[in-house]
């Protein structure tokens, strides 16, 4: 995803006189286009597919948080920011997410007191180069469908552009970019018994979004909003990450951390693994940063990310197995911290 031009944008809606309900062609507006054909095609290049690659349809309903009941999950995000303040305010804006602490250099944000986002603030920092290995998207996931219907009011009511929105099979989701460029993705899963696997691979498709539906069968009123605060249980269930190899990302997160590779392949330029046959945990792709080499410090973008876990064992094993295959290891408070070959950090910490 790339960035918007949000004073652009604001500008346009903002000059104009703006209707009370929020209705599909407001979303669409808010998502820069005509159809939801139109938006399907943000969320395409979100996920770097074509049409031809869509997957077929999927059921209803959700089972919320089963991501987080994985024997590994993600924990955190840190980003590092060249405007520290328009990212907080972009973040509580727009997810509402809890001010946890702050400080001149960093702003902790959360749900439900519990730390989801960290901002550092870099005013010297240069904006992240194109092709760069890094953060492809965090994706915020939902406890529920009628927490997504709720935010998508939101969105649409207070003026929050939308990169697109798709039906994944696996989960709901819609896309936006913050102000600094990093690709953003708020979603709800799916029922996971409705999930469709093949063996070890599940079936993750992408096809138009029915908003109609969602607004209709959670009751989601649309002429006001009632998305008065961030759900509690909101928490990170994926992150989406650049990389210069797909081989490459599979020795340290599969082989090194030991997720399972549940999905993707290299003619279409991703991997997705997870923990405990979720979706995903992660994804990775080389679609804009093939062959990139080492991530720069001196860099907008990601800092480093959590997965955590309660075992143990677990964290005792993937230490052991990282330090084997010659990744760079280091002891930090509950865990540890790992350079992927990019030399993105990576944290495992006991919960």
């Amino acid at each position: 995803m790339r960035n918007h031009d949000l004073k652009g944008f604001e500008r346009h809606i903002l000059g104009r006189h703006m209707r009370i309900d929020v209705t599909r062609r407001r979303l669409l507006t808010l998502a820069g286009a005509a159809t939801l054909s139109g938006a399907m095609a943000g969320a395409l290049k979100a996920e770097g597919l074509t049409a031809e690659q869509a997957g077929a349809p999927a059921a209803q309903s959700t089972a919320p948080l089963f991501a987080l009941t994985r024997p590994v999950h993600v924990g955190a995000v840190c980003l590092r920011a060249r405007n520290m303040g328009l990212l907080k305010g972009y973040y509580t804006g727009m997810l509402g997410l809890e001010v946890l602490a702050e400080t001149t250099d960093e702003v902790t944000l959360g749900a439900g007191s519990v730390a989801l986002l960290h901002i550092l603030s870099r005013p010297d920092a240069e904006p992240e180069a194109s092709g760069q290995a890094g953060l492809y998207h965090t994706a915020f996931l939902m406890p529920s469908r009628t927490d997504l219907a709720r935010w998508l009011v939101h969105v649409a009511r207070s003026q929050f552009p939308l990169v697109g929105f798709a039906d994944h099979s696996v989960s709901e989701a819609v896309y936006l970019a913050d102000p600094e460029g990093n690709g953003v993705e708020v979603y709800s899963d799916r029922p996971v018994e409705r999930w469709l696997w093949a063996g070890d691979r599940v079936s993750m498709g992408t096809k138009e979004l029915d908003i109609d539906d969602i607004f209709l069968k959670t009751q989601t009123r649309t002429d006001r909003d009632d998305y008065a605060a961030v759900p509690a249980g909101l928490r990170i269930g994926h992150i989406h990450l650049k990389v210069g190899a797909l081989e490459a990302a599979r020795g340290f997160y599969n082989t090194g951390l030991g997720l399972d590779v549940v999905a993707g392949d290299d003619q279409r330029g991703a991997t997705f693994l997870s923990s405990g046959r979720y979706h995903h945990h992660v994804g990775a792709n080389i679609w804009d940063s093939r062959d990139a080499g080492q991530r720069q410090d001196s860099m907008t973008g990601l800092d480093w990310f959590s997965l955590q876990t309660n075992d143990d064992t677990i964290l005792a094993a993937r230490k052991a197995e990282l330090a084997a295959k010659g990744f760079a290891v280091s002891e930090i408070d509950g865990g540890f911290e790992a350079l992927d070959p990019w030399g993105t950090r990576v944290r495992l910490v006991k919960v």
